[in-house]
């Protein structure tokens, strides 16, 4: 893949997530700023990816896929990320899996050769590919497929597209049922982590059991809604886990209405790590996304094309 093009790419004030008044810089060089999230250095709301998380699920699902035997062409529908098709696929994907023609354009421009348009079912001469989309139920895909009993020769291909970000609810559950139907997962070490999260802004404290946060559904997937992880006030040494009782309840264009404890120690001001629930429908919401360490210093940064 050809990626020097996206190292070149010209960002600045007007791209969503970058600071004001900077003057336009390259994509590829963003790592050296050495921003950090929690010292305000970028505004909010703000998407980012974990990198330590992409790169245990990287590995996960290499083990995953020895483990069961299936071969993976993950679903670019996900990220429509350039960066991360080729993480991808220098894991060991058999090719990237598109839905549309405009998606398959963006795979071509950037070089992957290998590409399943998903959903078009005939048979050649060549081995049967059993192919199925899903990154709830890959598990079962790959056993129903092992069975078929079809007499010609056949390559089993996952299409899980969410399992490099994973999430924090409906993944999350669908991982613990995974679990639950094949035992043997326990022997590939810790499950899927989330790797994406979004950050905003304690913007009001209206009531004692309310708070409004500055992200809304132009940042965030709402199909299930997001779910407070962590907070930090600007001068603390680090994030702080949530406590129970914090829940999302409702999303507008671009505020987040959450109920909280009265005894709850957000404030305005303070900052909210959420995470989400379908990854598909956060990442189409950003031009841009920064990866980040386990600091939340940003290391880098992903571009998509939605």
């Amino acid at each position: 893949m050809s990626l020097a093009s996206l190292d070149e790419l010209l960002l600045d004030h007007r791209v969503k997530g970058m600071p004001g008044g900077i003057a336009p810089f390259p994509l590829g060089r963003i790592g050296e700023r050495k921003w950090n999230v929690l010292c305000e250095d970028l505004p909010l709301p703000l998407a980012v990816l974990k990198e330590r998380a992409l790169t245990h699920n990287s590995a996960w699902m290499r083990r995953f896929l020895d483990l069961s035997g299936a071969m993976i062409a993950p679903h670019g529908k996900t990220t429509m990320s350039p960066q991360l098709f080729a993480r991808q696929l220098a894991d060991g994907a058999w090719a990237m899996t598109v839905a549309t023609v405009q998606q398959l354009q963006v795979a071509r421009d950037f070089g992957i050769g290998r590409i399943v348009l998903a959903n078009q079912g005939f048979f050649a001469p060549a081995p049967i590919i059993l192919s199925a989309g899903g990154s709830a139920f890959y598990d079962l895909v790959v056993a129903r497929f092992r069975a078929a009993g079809i007499d010609r020769e056949c390559l089993v291909l996952t299409r899980s597209g969410c399992y490099l970000t994973h999430d924090s609810v409906l993944y999350h559950a669908a991982d613990a049922e995974l679990r639950r139907r094949m035992p043997g997962v326990e022997e590939l070490g810790p499950g899927l982590m989330p790797a994406l999260e979004v950050w905003a802004y304690v913007q009001s404290r209206p009531e004692p059991a309310k708070a409004l946060l500055t992200m809304g559904k132009r940042d965030v997937s709402y199909d299930e809604l997001p779910v407070p992880l962590h907070w930090c006030r600007p001068g603390m040494s680090a994030p702080q886990t949530i406590a129970s009782g914090h829940i999302v309840t409702g999303l507008n264009d671009q505020h987040c209405h959450m109920t909280v404890p009265a005894d709850s120690p957000l404030a305005v001001g303070d900052m909210v790590a959420f995470g989400i629930s379908h990854p598909c429908l956060t990442f189409d919401k950003w031009q841009v996304i920064c990866l980040v360490d386990d600091d939340y210093t940003v290391t880098g940064a992903i571009k998509t094309f939605f």
